[in-house]
């Protein structure tokens, strides 16, 4: 069981600082632009097509949404 703590710990850490890196990436683009030289794609435009397709797909993208925000709380824990 430890290992399996700690496997979920690692993971949740991991998951941390992904998201760090996605809102820094969210931040750095709003104040650069798209020109942004040592950013290699559009994030805010990925977020806003990841929203579009959760929106487009009913009640399978609302309960998409609901998994991923239960996910992201729970790491929080």
């Amino acid at each position: 069981m430890d290992a399996l703590r700690s496997v979920a710990r690692w993971v949740g850490q991991i998951t941390e600082v992904g998201l760090g890196l996605i809102a820094l990436g969210i931040v750095i683009q709003i104040l650069f632009g798209e020109n942004a030289t040592f950013l290699t794609g559009d994030i805010v435009g990925n977020l806003i097509a990841l929203i579009r397709a959760l929106g487009d797909n009913g009640l399978v993208g609302l309960i998409a949404l609901g998994i991923i925000l239960y996910l992201y709380n729970k790491s929080r824990e």
